[in-house]
């Protein structure tokens, strides 16, 4: 009987979005108010997913296949456009009463930034459409050259000379990033447009609490956004691409910069090849009378053992070197927005040390870290970031926060060849609540603001970890179905 290689496997998208952490407690959050954050999260996720996973015309598609990147910026431009999420219309103010937004993209591999931010925004209706345009603009700033190339240079109607692309630069701020939205095209507004009540009043009330000898930025029982909104999603290349857009902190200084822009700090993606010692070649390389196997025997055994997918739920037993064939290389991905208290995220630089962590503990041998693992290191209970705010936790807001991530391990042949692919939806925080929602693996979408048991009192909050048929969230399947 003739031994029949299985074809390669594909790379099913993944997708999760938050739409920020901190303080969020039944207390502060009635069911009424937990309706609205849970609805508006399972609508967005379900059209992001459907523009992920379908062919489509969106003015955003660069491609016939909708990529992972056109994908977190669909999802973050609705958190942006939704007042209950503290970026775009209903962002926070600063404690000069104005708002300044920060926005940012990155991708695993395939552009020559990878990523960019931007600051202290406050004509751009959508900061994060700016921030994915920056990021592909940068493919012309770049071409051909050794980082000092500056690409094409280009003029306006006046003669004077500008940059079709933001130069080289990954960060810009407020009037140069502005003048480039202008210039590409992007739609701009007043400063009234981002006004929403309900954050001028979180506003005022902090400033009154201020005075009264507390913080303006942050209550022991008030939930004062000091968060995000985000989204992670993989595409069937294999992609991974972050977006990330905010207000920033209640009452912050005006001018002041947070992690949101700052890469490595609320915001990383990247790849890497692992190192792993395959189970024949070990048993190649032992003392004693030699076995030598011909290479398509190896491929053989290697293609015979259980595949890791089947048998292992949990990511470190993603890659089993026992199935690697010598030839083989293993690759693995992160990509990981964050939420929460930003300086404290500056601090530590947490979204990369998350990944760091997961990239080099273990990377010389066959055990490795998982980003879930590392993740709950970072901004778990008890984790890096709670350490970093030291006697000022549960006293200023200084620590929390939370981290939403995917994480994607690749094997492929000598060839080039994929011969599996597993993907994990992460995430974890050390507070109050984190909002947040994601498909899972049997495609259903989930959303949740606590952990299970968490708090007491949550069967009021009908949904609440809840798994639901994406068509019951998705516009595009109700209007079939009229």
């Amino acid at each position: 009987m003739e031994y029949k290689k299985p074809s390669s496997p594909g790379i099913t998208p993944r997708l999760i979005i938050h739409g920020g952490a901190g303080n969020i407690l039944p207390s502060n959050l009635p069911p009424p108010k937990y309706k609205a954050y849970h609805d508006s999260l399972l609508k967005i996720l379900a059209e992001a997913h459907h523009f992920l996973t379908s062919p489509s015309s969106f003015p955003l598609s660069t491609s016939l296949s909708t990529s992972s990147l056109d994908t977190v910026t669909f999802a973050v431009t609705q958190l942006e456009d939704n007042p209950l999420f503290n970026s775009g219309h209903g962002a926070v103010f600063t404690r000069d009463g104005v708002n300044e937004l920060e926005a940012s993209v990155m991708v695993s591999k395939g552009k020559k930034k990878r990523g960019v931010g931007l600051m202290g925004l406050q004509h751009v209706k959508n900061p994060i459409k700016l921030a994915r345009e920056m990021l592909l603009r940068g493919e012309k700033d770049l071409e051909g050259g050794n980082g000092e190339h500056r690409g094409p240079m280009a003029y306006d109607v006046d003669g004077n000379v500008y940059s079709t692309g933001a130069q080289g630069h990954c960060q810009l701020h407020k009037f140069s990033a502005e003048k480039l939205a202008h210039q590409w095209g992007l739609e701009t507004v007043g400063p009234e447009y981002f006004f929403v009540q309900a954050r001028w009043d979180e506003h005022v009330k902090g400033l009154e609490k201020e005075k009264a000898g507390g913080a303006a930025t942050w209550d022991e029982e008030h939930f004062f956004p000091q968060g995000t909104c985000g989204a992670v999603a993989l595409d069937s290349e294999g992609i991974l691409a972050v977006a990330t857009s905010t207000g920033g902190m209640t009452n912050k200084l005006t001018g002041r910069i947070g992690d949101t822009p700052t890469l490595g700090a609320g915001f990383w993606a990247e790849e890497w090849e692992e190192e792993y010692t395959p189970k024949a070649e070990t048993l190649h390389s032992h003392s004693g009378p030699a076995l030598i196997l011909s290479d398509s025997l190896l491929g053989l055994i290697a293609d015979c053992f259980p595949n890791p997918m089947a048998y292992s739920p949990v990511p470190t037993g993603d890659v089993d070197p026992a199935c690697l064939s010598i030839g083989d290389r293993a690759f693995r991905s992160s990509a990981m927005s964050g939420t929460g208290n930003g300086d404290s995220f500056l601090r530590i630089n947490a979204v990369r040390t998350a990944s760091a962590i997961a990239r080099y503990r273990g990377s010389k041998s066959n055990s490795k870290t998982s980003l879930q693992e590392a993740i709950t290191e970072v901004t778990g209970p008890d984790g890096e970031l709670v350490k970093s705010a030291g006697n000022r936790w549960r006293k200023t807001g200084e620590g929390e926060g939370g981290i939403i991530g995917i994480e994607l391990a690749v094997v492929v042949d000598g060839n080039g060849e994929k011969k599996s692919a597993v993907s994990h939806i992460v995430d974890d925080y050390n507070c109050g609540g984190m909002f947040r929602a994601a498909v899972t693996k049997k495609g259903k979408a989930v959303m949740r603001v606590w952990k299970p048991d968490q708090h007491e009192g949550l069967d009021a909050y009908e949904g609440e970890g809840k798994e639901y048929d994406l068509r019951d969230w998705s516009s595009h399947f109700n209007a079939e179905k009229m």
